[in-house]
């Protein structure tokens, strides 16, 4: 037994490290620049910050959370001129670490950790070369604390949020479908919020900490974005006036064209709405006796889904977020384990797909080639399909619920201990 366990742990490390291994040899021979954000735009920040003294987040308004300085200055420690090689040997750690925390959880006979690193394959290089990379390790550490320490979970994921805001969802989560852990997850996300502000103004950056939250707000609809692929359809069949543009202010492609600007507007209240949604069906759901253990794991999806496809930003390193509730739902117990499969399988053509629009053949996303819009329309239509699954599962473990009290007469006895 003890060398059966050992081999695993052997072939485990060799896969590992074959996998970050092609992303690493990935970053440096794909086209367009997929390790670009580190090399060029982390690196003049870090560059500012220690030459000009004038830190982003700090000494001036930012696009991120100010904690996402935090790896990229830990990434220039060998010198700015190697933050490409640092950024990367950091991720790779901050994955290994993941999968140490990890290791111990099985779906269905399989450690949960072979799926993430097939997950991370299927990706590519985006999976390393974004600051995305450090909040999904993050997140996937708290997971491993959900069921057993909720508090330690909210305190990781408010970390995570601190540097890139979306696992704020996953506190939500917590805060809504653990009824009687609220006071330690409260505890949690505000004794790590508490800490970052005050270091954040002793510093002296307390007049930029929230300036990321108006950052996008202006911005038009990228390229790669869901409500965006209609109108990529359209600057492909050249209408006059729909096209693709640079925009040098948010350093992101963007498409124009009649109708692009109302869709833009209508992201963000219909992100609003999807999101509040799943709040609301989550709470019927327990109402009727549905287990909170089960439908949490739903529900973080439900929101990661939703602020993905609904989102006028689609940038690539967004479709790892699903990581984090997709392992989630395989670790929640085996009943949780088999309604995630599907969406754990799915998962891997929509990363493989995402591959194919950035970094291999983004210069012909640029140039609206029919044949790459065909792969970016099928990418987002499964961005979509994850969201509607989403979704009726968690009024299917409703109905379940309320069907099997009908026949009872009583709550079970797993119901009554996830309630506590």
């Amino acid at each position: 037994m003890l060398k059966s366990r050992w081999f695993e742990v052997v072939c485990f490390a060799v896969a590992f490290v074959i996998v970050h291994a092609v992303l690493w040899w990935l970053t440096s021979v794909t086209a367009n620049l997929p390790l670009g954000d580190v090399t060029i735009t982390y690196r003049r920040w870090i560059e500012t910050g220690l030459h000009a003294h004038s830190w982003v987040g700090i000494d001036s308004d930012w696009v991120y959370p100010i904690v996402a300085i935090v790896p990229m200055a830990a990434a220039a420690l060998g010198g700015v001129a190697a933050i490409g090689t640092g950024w990367l040997l950091l991720m790779v750690l901050l994955d290994a670490v993941a999968c140490w925390f990890l290791w111990r959880f099985r779906a269905l006979g399989v450690r949960v950790v072979w799926w993430w690193l097939v997950f991370l394959l299927a990706l590519g290089p985006i999976g390393l070369g974004r600051i995305d990379t450090v909040a999904t390790a993050v997140a996937l550490v708290g997971v491993a604390y959900v069921a057993s320490r909720p508090a330690v979970a909210s305190a990781v994921f408010t970390v995570a949020a601190w540097i890139k805001v979306w696992p704020a969802a996953l506190v939500g989560v917590l805060l809504v479908l653990r009824r009687g852990h609220r006071r330690g997850v409260l505890t949690g996300a505000l004794t790590v919020t508490a800490l970052v502000v005050l270091v954040d103004v002793l510093f002296g950056g307390a007049a930029h900490l929230l300036s990321f939250v108006g950052q996008q707000s202006g911005r038009a609809l990228q390229i790669e974005a869901p409500l965006a692929t209609p109108f990529m359809w359209v600057a492909a069949a050249h209408v006059p006036g729909a096209a693709v543009f640079y925009d040098t202010e948010i350093l992101t492609f963007e498409v124009s064209g009649t109708g692009t600007h109302l869709a833009a507007a209508v992201s963000t209240p219909l992100m609003a709405l999807v999101v509040l949604a799943g709040f609301g069906l989550a709470v019927w759901a327990v109402a009727r006796g549905a287990k909170r253990a089960e439908v949490a794991p739903v529900l973080a999806l439900l929101l990661v889904a939703a602020l993905v496809a609904t989102n006028k930003v689609g940038s690539p390193q967004y479709i790892g977020w699903f990581a984090v509730p997709i392992v989630w739902g395989l670790v929640a117990g085996r009943g949780s384990a088999r309604r995630f499969l599907p969406v754990a399988v799915l998962a891997l053509p929509m990363a493989f797909l995402t591959q194919l629009i950035y970094p291999a053949y983004y210069d012909q996303v640029l140039t609206v080639q029919p044949w790459i819009l065909v792969v970016l329309t099928v990418r987002n239509v499964l961005e979509v399909v994850i969201l509607v699954w989403a979704v009726v599962l968690v009024v299917r473990l409703g109905l379940g619920a309320e069907r099997s009290r009908d026949t009872d007469g009583r709550p079970t006895v797993a119901e009554g201990r996830m309630d506590a």
